[in-house]
């Protein structure tokens, strides 16, 4: 006896959402994961250099904030108390570079998914976050106006520009990658394409930055909001290459689609920690 045509159709589209289901939840971790890797990284960083320097402040849900008055601030502090978290924000970005191309492209698996997420993040946190502090006059804002400006405030309102125009193109150039580091044939077939996109861009970026902000309430920020809206500067382009993209295929047997039980327990888990470490504010 053979099959129904009509009853295989709709088993094997049950069966791709299905899978599109597992791969967004997926996705859904490797962003949260991390961003939270990144902010870390970039607040910690600060915080351990004005710690050195000498800065009284607080560090919270809502990110760093210092106690110093203006005359207080010599430009060395300025430059190294604000410049610190990007650095090591971005040099995260680099390393998960560096170890995504020589080491993980090939393989299988979500690891070298979350390593161009950390790649994005940092990006979105540097680039984007110069921007978002441009707007709210604060943080790596300070950076370039004392380092090119002598306390003029043009070097970091060009520079943001620059660096946002950047992000459209280097949200483009991630496109390959990015389809690299899907093991799905289902999921990579250019006509779906746009279901690719919602369960592993638009639908991260959306869910996950929506949690990300009530993990922050009551003390989230314009500065953070921001920063998660500039992400569309990189995730944008990235969208419109994906869809253009005509690469389908990948030479490796792929893998079968699994939801990552642990990424999503350690998504989770990170949420609440930096809640509870940061809640009620911590003296630097």
């Amino acid at each position: 006896m053979q099959p129904v045509p009509a009853l295989v159709s709709k088993s094997s589209t049950a069966a791709v959402r299905a899978k599109f289901r597992v791969v967004f939840a997926n996705a859904l971790a490797c962003y949260l994961v991390a961003y939270q890797v990144v902010a870390f990284a970039y607040q910690a960083g600060t915080v351990l250099m004005a710690r050195r320097q000498g800065v009284p402040g607080t560090w919270s849900l809502g990110g760093v904030r210092f106690e110093l008055g203006d005359s207080g601030w010599r430009p060395n502090m300025v430059l190294q108390v604000y410049s610190t978290g990007p650095a090591l924000a971005l040099g995260v970005g680099l390393l998960a570079l560096v170890v995504f191309w020589q080491r993980q492209r090939h393989r299988r698996g979500l690891g070298k998914l979350l390593l161009l997420w950390l790649v994005l993040h940092a990006l979105g946190a540097v680039f984007g976050g110069l921007l978002a502090d441009t707007v709210t006059q604060s943080g790596s804002w300070y950076v370039p106006n004392w380092l090119l400006g002598g306390g003029d405030t043009w070097p970091s309102t060009v520079l943001a520009l620059l660096l946002a125009a950047g992000q459209l193109v280097l949200g483009n150039l991630v496109a390959i990658p990015f389809l690299l580091a899907q093991d799905s044939h289902t999921v990579l077939q250019f006509e779906r394409r746009p279901q690719l996109v919602r369960a592993t861009i638009i639908g991260p970026w959306l869910l996950g930055s929506g949690l990300l902000a009530l993990s922050r309430l009551p003390h989230l920020g314009l500065n953070e909001v921001l920063r998660f809206a500039t992400m569309s500067l990189l995730l944008g382009p990235l969208a419109l290459g994906c869809l253009q993209e005509s690469f389908s295929q990948k030479k490796w047997t792929p893998s079968p689609t699994r939801l990552a039980w642990g990424l999503l327990a350690l998504a989770g888990l990170g949420l609440v920690a930096w809640r509870l470490a940061l809640g009620g504010g911590v003296r630097i």
